[in-house]
C-alpha cells in the first residue's frame, strides 16, 4: 500500500505470478512465467490502482524485463517498478492532470533509471544490471505510455486491428528500420536479445513517449520480449480480439510461449476497456500518438507538435 495507491506487482521469489482486477471501466490480467530454461525469473509486472479521492493520478501499469545476471536483472526490474510507482503515487506533486501524466511518467523512468545506476555503482554484484520498462498510465479515456528497451506495448483496437505501439531499442529492430532484415529474421536473428538503450546503461536516459486514445472494446497488451520474441504478430491478434476475457486472453498467450519452448521469462499484462471510459481533455506534446488504423495488423503513428 502507497499513500494514494494499491500495488499488486510480482514475481518477488523468481517464480511465476498471476494477478487479476477489475475497475469501473477497466478488466486487467496479470501473469509473468519463469518459461522453459531460465533458472529464475527476472521479469516484474504490476498494477497499481489510486485510492478512491485520487483518481485524477490515474492507474498504472508496467512490464519490466532485466538483465545482469539473476540477481542483477531480477534486482533491477523490482528497483524499476518500485521505483516508478513510487515517484507517480508518493511523491508530493499534487493530483496528476491530462496535460500531466506523460511527464510524470517520463520522470518515474529517468528516477528510475538514476536509482539502479546508482545501485550497480555501489554493490559489486550488481554492476552492469539493467532492464526493460514499458510504463501505461490510464487516465479516463487515454493512456498515456512510456517506454525504453524492447519490452512491448500493443494496442488490439474494436475493430479487430492490432498494431505495436512502441518501438523497439534493440539492435535488430534497428537492422528492419534500415531495411537490412526484415521482421521475421528478426524475430529469430541470434543478437535479437541485444538491446540498444535500458534503464542502467547511462546517464541521461531517453524514454520514448505514447497517447493512445481508448475507446469501449480496445485491448492494451504490455509484453517482455520472452513473448514477442516467440509469438507471430497474428497469433498476439488472435488471442487479444478472439478470447472472451483479459485472463482467457493472457493465459492464452504465455501458453502458447511455453509450448513453444519459452527460452526466456514470459510476461504479459492484458488491459480492456470494458464500459465507455469518461473523456479526459488533454494537451500532449512531444509524444507519438497510436491511432487505430483498417483491419491490418498495424495501424498509423503520428507525431504530435507542440503549438
Amino acid at each position: 500500500m502507497t499513500q494514494e495507491a494499491t500495488i499488486h506487482s510480482g514475481p518477488y521469489d523468481g517464480g511465476n505470478y498471476e494477478h487479476h482486477w477489475t475497475g469501473a471501466y477497466l478488466d486487467v490480467h496479470l501473469i509473468s512465467d519463469v518459461g522453459k530454461r531460465r533458472a529464475a525469473n527476472e521479469d516484474m509486472c504490476a498494477a497499481a490502482i489510486p485510492a478512491p479521492g485520487s483518481e485524477a493520478l490515474g492507474m498504472l501499469f508496467v512490464v519490466a524485463d532485466g538483465m545482469g545476471g539473476a540477481r542483477g536483472g531480477a534486482y533491477a526490474s523490482r528497483l524499476a517498478v518500485g521505483t516508478i510507482c513510487s515517484s507517480l503515487f508518493n511523491a508530493p506533486h499534487g493530483a496528476l492532470n491530462g496535460s500531466g501524466a506523460p511527464e510524470r511518467l517520463r520522470l518515474a523512468l529517468v528516477e528510475a533509471n538514476r536509482r539502479i545506476l546508482s545501485e550497480g555503482l555501489g554493490n559489486p554484484d550488481l554492476k552492469g544490471m539493467g532492464t526493460t520498462a514499458s510504463a501505461a498510465i490510464v487516465l479516463g479515456d487515454q493512456a498515456f505510455i512510456a517506454h525504453v528497451g524492447d519490452s512491448r506495448v500493443y494496442a488490439a483496437w474494436n475493430n479487430g486491428a492490432l498494431q505495436q505501439v512502441t518501438e523497439d531499442h534493440s539492435y535488430v529492430a534497428d537492422q528492419v528500420r534500415q531495411g537490412v532484415m526484415d521482421k521475421e529474421e528478426a524475430r529469430t536473428h541470434a543478437m535479437r536479445n541485444l538491446i540498444t538503450r535500458a534503464l542502467g546503461a547511462r546517464e541521461g536516459v531517453e524514454v520514448d513517449l505514447y497517447v493512445v486514445q481508448l475507446a469501449e472494446g480496445d485491448t492494451l497488451l504490455l509484453c517482455s520480449d520472452g513473448l514477442s520474441n516467440v509469438l507471430k504478430d497474428g497469433e498476439i491478434e488472435a488471442a487479444l480480439v478472439q478470447e472472451t476475457s483479459t485472463e482467457r486472453a493472457a493465459r492464452s498467450l504465455v501458453r502458447q510461449a511455453l509450448e513453444r519452448g519459452a527460452p526466456d521469462n514470459v510476461t504479459a499484462v492484458v488491459l480492456q476497456v470494458t464500459a465507455t471510459p469518461p473523456e479526459t481533455s488533454t494537451q500532449v506534446t512531444n509524444a507519438v500518438e497510436a491511432l487505430p488504423g483498417k483491419k491490418t495488423l498495424f495501424g498509423r503513428l503520428k507525431r504530435i507538435l507542440a503549438p
